[in-house]
């Protein structure tokens, strides 16, 4: 399953992305789980997941991986000197964005939010690379 929690980056110039053509990573940022309740503390990536798991968990059309990161628990993500804020530009979770290698540099070259996110068709446009905005 191309659903993962395995990524391990300080920041958007260390991700495992190889300087070869097409070559990219789907990161989301998600809500860390609320040990009271076992799912996690946000409504609207528990809303966003489920679309997620069709989109990258299925067989066939698509093949991408996705890297989920937690960015915290409540707490930890309403406070602004949080890592995922500050050094990798998150305001809001979810948030799914595409890195790829330009130049040498890693660069963000797009980004889905809720509600976006909630739109199986939506993502499946954006995991094949038409525009986001359609």
């Amino acid at each position: 399953m191309p659903v993962h929690h395995d990524l391990k980056a300080d920041s958007p110039q260390d991700l495992p992305i190889p300087d070869t053509a097409d070559a990219k990573i789907f990161v989301g940022f998600i809500a860390s789980v609320d040990l009271a309740t076992g799912l996690p503390w946000c409504p609207d990536v528990r809303a966003a997941l489920p679309v997620l798991e069709r989109v990258f968990g299925g067989e066939g059309e698509t093949q991408s991986r996705l890297s989920l990161v937690d960015v915290g628990q409540k707490a930890e993500w309403k406070d602004l000197d949080n890592v995922y804020r500050k050094v990798w530009g998150i305001r809001g979770v979810p948030t799914v964005i595409i890195y790829e290698r330009v130049g040498g540099e890693v660069k963000e070259v797009d980004r889905l939010t809720d509600p976006e996110l909630f739109d199986e068709a939506r993502v499946r446009r954006f995991v094949g690379g038409k525009a986001a905005s359609l």
